[in-house]
């Protein structure tokens, strides 16, 4: 009996890493603390370290100083994900590869050249990003608030509320949204923004906690206004951003 039940629980696991539309992740880089919940379980925290392996559903958390590169090789896409972030992964949304609940990531994808249709998609609070071939940079704040920065490519932004009309951000602009606000988009130069300053700066320092963090703020610390350069209502990506 002591054994079958480990044996169990193993042919379980291996019937889940293999399931159809179940992507694998892969740390390819560790720096200081980053932890590892297995299914989204914080009482069964791991230290991660790099070569490590995730699965869908789990909760991944950096330290202070914590850093971390995770790879999903099937779908071509990395993540740079960011000190004090909180990312779950393909958390039951179908296409979505990872769930950013506060913190920051640089996301990379590269394009798919197979002919597979598979989502590529990113989830923050109020939004989908959904992409082709692209790199941009994501912080999202303790509130929800989140800036994207777009430094190759084209990200579409699917507000998650009921009527609220997709904007299709481009490469040097970048796009402020939430949960309570639409996406609004103006040119990352007018921010003083670039994806060198955005890797120098670590991100723009709101999800830290910071008031003035995002570039452009106003005193208040509200969301900058539209410049233009975005396109509310303009042709989709289709169902499955890619």
């Amino acid at each position: 009996m002591k054994l079958i039940l480990p044996l169990a629980a193993l042919a379980a696991s291996i019937l889940a890493a293999i399931e159809p539309g179940t992507p694998a992740y892969r740390f390819d880089e560790v720096k200081s603390k980053v932890l590892r919940a297995p299914g989204g379980d914080e009482a069964a925290e791991v230290r991660v370290a790099a070569g490590d392996t995730a699965s869908a559903g789990d909760l991944v958390r950096t330290g202070f100083w914590g850093k971390a590169v995770l790879s999903v090789p099937e779908r071509k896409a990395r993540f740079e994900i960011g000190s004090s972030t909180r990312a779950r992964l393909a958390a039951g949304t179908p296409g979505v590869l990872l769930t950013v609940e506060v913190g920051r990531i640089k996301a990379l994808f590269e394009a798919l050249t197979d002919g597979s249709a598979e989502a590529r998609t990113v989830a923050a609070p109020g939004a989908l990003l959904a992409v082709r071939g692209t790199r941009y940079g994501l912080e999202v704040a303790k509130d929800g608030r989140s800036f994207l920065a777009v430094f190759e490519g084209t990200v579409e932004v699917r507000p998650t509320k009921a009527g609220a009309p997709p904007l299709l951000v481009r490469a040097d602009e970048a796009c402020t949204f939430g949960p309570k606000a639409e996406p609004l988009s103006m040119p990352m130069r007018s921010m003083g923004m670039s994806e060198h300053s955005w890797g120098m700066r670590g991100g723009t320092g709101m999800s830290s906690g910071s008031e003035h963090g995002m570039p452009g703020a106003a005193p208040d610390g509200k969301m900058p206004q539209s410049h233009g350069g975005g396109s509310h209502g303009s042709t989709p990506m289709g169902p499955k951003g890619h």
